[in-house]
C-alpha cells in the first residue's frame, strides 16, 4: 500500500485499545489516519522503531505549572519540556499556585496569555471553586475549563482558600451540577488535621503522624455524602490512603458518580524509605507505608482508579528546605509537593513490570484513563483512527539513574534523585511531529469539548 503524502511509524509492539501487536500507524494532517498491518505501508516517510514500544502520549490531568506569579517554581516552557521528555503530550494545569489563580475569567485569561508560544505539549486548564466565586463558575465553564478544583482543607496558598464546611461544598457542587461540570476535590479534613500531633522537625514519621489516614477517610465520607445530596459528578484527587477505597466502592454501588486517581509517588515510594530531613518526599496527603502501597496497587489492578497522574507540584529549592540542599529538613515548614512530571512513566513502569503488568496496563492508567476523565477520548490517549498523532517510542528495558540536574523541571528537587528506573522515552511526537526540546514549540491550548 503506497503511503502518499503521509508518514508512518512502524513497530513490532504497538499498544492499541484492544491490545499490543505489530502494526504500521499512518499519520496524516496531524491525526492517525489508520492502523495497518505491520509492513503493509511502503514508500518514503517510514520510521521503523523495531522492538521499541509505540504507545500513545500520556495525558497528565494533575500538573501545577505555577505561571504566572510563581514562575520561579515552574513555568509553561519548563513544565511542557519536562512533560515531552517524559512521554506526556497533554497536561491539564491546576488553578492554584499561580497568581492570579484560575478562579475567575480574568485569572484564566492571564494563564492563557502566559502560555502563548511556550508550550511543547498541549495544555488545558482547570478552574477553581473557592468561597465567594460561585458567580464566576459559569463564565469559566463557558470559556472551556475542564472542571473545577476545590480544597476541603487549607491549600497552602492564601489566594486559593478552601471550602469551609458542608454548606459551602454543597453550594459549589450544586452549581457545578447545574453546569454539567466535573468537580475535582482535594479531600483532607481540617478538624482531623488540627487534632493530629504536629511537632515539626526532620523526622518523617512525625510528619506522617500529622496527616493520618483519617484525614482522608473522614473528608471523603463527607464529600460522598454531599455528592449523594446534589447528584454531582466528583473526582477524588491524589488518593494516598487505602482507607478510602471501601468508601468509594460503597458509593459507586449506591450510584454516586465518583472517580478517583492516585499518583506515581504513592505507587512507587514508601514511608519506610523516606530519609529524615529529605523533604523532597513531602506531599499532602503524604506517602504512606509499604503495606498501604500494596493495597493501592491491588485497587489499581482491579480498575478502581480512573487515572494515575503526577500531581507535579514543585517549588524552589529554598522552599523545600531539604537537608541535602543545606536546608533545615523541617517537614512541617517545607513546601509540600512532589516534582515528578518527567519521570512518572518510568517510575510507574518500574514497579508495574515487577508486578507482572504490561505496557498496555500503563497506557490504560496514564493515557486512556485520564483522557476519558476530562472528555478527550477519541482525541487523546489512544492509537486509533481520528485521534491526534501524539505518540511515544518507549524502551521498556532501558535503565537510567535519575539525576535532577538533567531533568527539565525548573528546580532540581525530586525524591527520585539517585534512583535507578526502568523505561526510557526515546522519542515523542505531538500531532505527528517530533517534539524538539531545543526547537520551536508547537503545543496548543485546549478547551473542554
Amino acid at each position: 500500500m503506497p503511503l502518499g503524502d503521509g508518514v508512518v511509524i512502524r513497530s513490532r509492539r504497538v499498544v492499541l485499545p484492544d491490545g499490543e501487536r505489530a502494526a504500521d500507524v499512518v499519520v496524516r494532517g496531524g491525526r492517525i489516519e489508520q492502523v495497518a498491518a505491520h509492513g503493509a505501508v511502503g514508500g518514503r516517510g517510514v520510521t521503523d522503531l523495531g522492538a521499541l514500544v509505540l504507545m500513545p502520549g500520556l495525558v497528565d490531568t494533575h500538573v501545577h505549572v505555577n505561571e504566572p506569579g510563581r514562575t520561579e517554581w515552574e513555568g509553561f516552557a519548563s513544565a511542557t519540556r519536562a512533560a515531552a521528555a517524559g512521554g506526556v503530550t497533554t497536561i491539564v494545569d491546576m488553578p492554584l499556585n499561580s497568581v492570579p489563580p484560575t478562579t475567575s475569567s480574568a485569572g484564566l485569561s492571564a494563564k492563557r496569555k502566559a502560555a502563548e508560544g511556550r508550550l511543547w505539549v498541549d495544555v488545558g486548564f482547570w478552574g477553581g471553586a473557592v468561597p465567594g466565586n460561585l458567580g464566576e463558575l459559569e463564565l469559566l465553564h463557558r470559556a472551556g475549563v475542564f472542571g473545577f478544583k476545590s480544597f476541603l482543607a487549607p491549600s497552602g496558598v492564601d489566594e486559593f482558600p478552601h471550602l469551609t464546611g458542608p454548606a459551602e461544598l454543597v453550594a459549589a457542587l450544586t452549581e457545578q451540577t447545574r453546569l454539567g461540570a466535573l468537580a475535582i476535590v482535594h479531600a483532607e479534613d481540617p478538624a482531623v488535621l488540627d487534632a493530629a500531633p504536629n511537632v515539626g522537625g526532620a523526622r518523617y514519621r512525625d510528619f506522617l503522624a500529622s496527616r493520618p489516614d483519617a484525614a482522608e477517610s473522614v473528608a471523603v465520607a463527607g464529600l460522598l455524602d454531599c455528592a449523594r445530596r446534589t447528584g454531582a459528578r466528583v473526582h477524588l484527587l491524589h488518593v494516598s490512603s487505602a482507607a478510602v477505597l471501601p468508601l468509594l466502592r460503597q458509593a459507586r454501588a449506591d450510584g454516586v458518580r465518583v472517580t478517583a486517581e492516585t499518583c506515581p509517588h504513592y505507587l512507587t515510594l514508601a514511608a519506610e524509605q523516606v530519609p529524615d530531613g529529605d523533604t523532597a518526599f513531602k506531599c499532602c496527603p503524604p506517602i504512606r507505608d509499604a503495606a498501604n502501597r500494596e493495597l493501592l496497587w491491588q485497587a489499581l489492578a482491579a480498575g478502581e482508579f480512573a487515572a494515575v497522574v503526577s500531581d507535579h507540584s514543585p517549588s524552589t529549592s529554598e522552599l523545600k528546605l531539604s537537608q541535602h540542599l543545606g536546608g533545615s529538613g523541617d517537614f512541617a515548614a517545607a513546601w509540600g509537593g512532589i516534582a515528578s512530571l518527567q519521570v512518572g512513566l518510568p517510575a510507574v513502569w518500574t514497579e508495574a513490570r515487577r508486578r507482572g503488568h504490561s505496557p498496555a496496563d500503563v497506557v490504560r492508567w496514564m493515557a486512556a484513563g485520564p483522557a476519558g476523565l476530562v472528555g478527550l477520548s477519541g482525541v487523546k490517549g489512544a492509537i486509533a483512527p481520528g485521534c491526534d498523532a501524539d505518540l511515544v517510542a518507549f524502551d521498556p528495558d532501558g535503565e537510567f539513574t535519575v539525576r535532577p540536574d538533567q531533568l527539565h523541571h525548573k528546580n532540581p528537587v525530586t525524591p527520585y534523585a539517585g534512583r535507578t528506573l526502568t523505561g526510557l522515552v526515546r522519542r515523542t511526537w505531538l500531532r505527528g511531529r517530533v517534539v524538539d526540546l531545543d526547537g520551536a514549540p508547537h503545543g496548543r491550548q485546549l478547551v473542554r469539548r
